[in-house]
């Protein structure tokens, strides 16, 4: 179990859904200095979990027959009922695009559909309480969602989670709020509306912290990945978008003394 539980209502976990796991666990072990360790038992599928120091990371499956969904990260959200939580976002405007499932002795699973068209999972923990390890280089520092429906999607996560928000900006430039659980920060919601290319939905997305973003860029692309935005100075880190060599998209930071 990790050493910090998760905090209901926050970013939990994350699982990349890959058409060809082997071919994608170097990229992820070489580039972060992750573990990979599948779970040969039939019933988990062939899942994998990427650790590092010996604290779960992140998930990866092999893309199941009949699921057009491969190459793609999942960002999920704790809960204490994952039923229950998809009751509630189905009340919400939202979409339950698969219904609670129990992941043997693991946990329980649902996947969502916020009313702006983003995908995101739901995590009831049993044995796996998500992640180990956060904050650090070669482990998670942040998620949001980029939303084509910002106002409703604010909606949604502040009654499906109980989230609060700060805004940080409110012009048509930039527009995005900071939300909250009681004092701790736990998420971001952008408005991407105007600057999406037509045809791409909302979507979630996450930060993995590392030391150097021009150096990891360039690991990316030495292990077969590939950059899809140039490393940039913002107020909040030194940030970049890159994929591995399937195309799952991903986001890389220096951490912010």
């Amino acid at each position: 179990m990790p050493d910090r539980p998760s905090l209901t209502g926050a970013p939990c976990w994350i699982d990349l859904t890959s058409s060809d796991p082997q071919q994608v666990i170097p990229f992820y072990t070489g580039l972060f200095g992750w573990r990979s360790d599948t779970n040969e038992d039939p019933q988990y599928g062939g899942y994998s979990i990427f650790s590092k120091n010996g604290k779960p990371i992140a998930g990866l499956g092999p893309q199941q027959q009949g699921n057009p969904y491969g190459n793609v990260w999942t960002t999920y959200i704790a809960s204490e009922d994952a039923e229950a939580t998809a009751a509630k976002a189905a009340e919400a405007g939202g979409q339950v695009m698969m219904p609670a499932m129990t992941v043997g002795d693991q946990g329980t699973m649902a996947i969502l559909g916020d009313p702006a068209g983003a995908v995101i999972g739901v995590w009831q923990a049993d044995r796996h309480g998500g992640f180990g390890l956060v904050d650090e280089p070669g482990a998670p520092v942040w998620h949001e969602t980029l939303s084509r429906n910002y106002a409703a999607a604010l909606s949604f996560y502040a009654d499906v989670f109980g989230w609060t928000y700060r805004a940080l900006g409110d012009t048509d430039e930039f527009r995005y709020s900071r939300a909250d659980l009681g004092d701790r920060t736990v998420a971001g919601v952008m408005d991407a509306d105007s600057f999406l290319p037509e045809g791409v939905p909302s979507f979630w997305q996450f930060y993995i912290g590392v030391d150097d973003t021009d150096a990891a860029v360039a690991k990316v692309t030495e292990l077969g990945g590939s950059v899809r935005r140039e490393p940039e100075d913002t107020p909040f880190g030194r940030l970049a978008s890159v994929a591995d060599p399937l195309g799952a998209t991903f986001q890389i930071t220096t951490l912010q003394s």
